[in-house]
């Protein structure tokens, strides 16, 4: 089992920065592949961002990419989003999600593909 916790969400101008946080629960979080995903109302949750349990791979979505950066401290059991030159098309819930456990490097940009989730963090940017 593994539990999410996301942070860092909030109101940003257009232009600004943001970094957002999920922290993970369990001992086996360094096996997961770790994505990034957000929702707005109405609307199918969209993939943002991937990187594999060893941080080697990253990979992300044509809307954000330049833009937002994915990471993750597998001593801290944490995953980041940093989220540069914000839009206000940026604006959405955003979700962590976990897939796996793995031995190997994998990826995935589809959010059936994910076994756990956090909560939700929102983010607002104005125009």
């Amino acid at each position: 089992q593994v539990q999410l916790v996301e942070s860092g969400g909030g109101l940003v101008q257009a232009g600004g920065s943001l970094r957002l946080s999920c922290a993970a629960s369990g001992r086996t979080f360094s096996s997961y592949t770790m994505g990034w995903f957000r929702q707005g109302p109405g609307k199918e949750r969209d993939f943002v961002a991937v990187i594999t349990w060893s941080g080697r791979r990253t990979y992300y979505a044509d809307s954000v990419k330049g833009r937002f950066t994915i990471s993750r401290d597998n001593a801290k059991n944490t995953v980041y989003l940093q989220m540069n030159s914000l839009k206000p098309e940026d604006t959405d819930v955003y979700y962590c999600a976990a897939d796996g456990p793995f031995l190997g490097e994998r990826n995935s940009f589809n959010p059936n593909d994910y076994d756990y989730w956090g909560q939700g963090t929102q983010v607002t940017v104005s125009s």
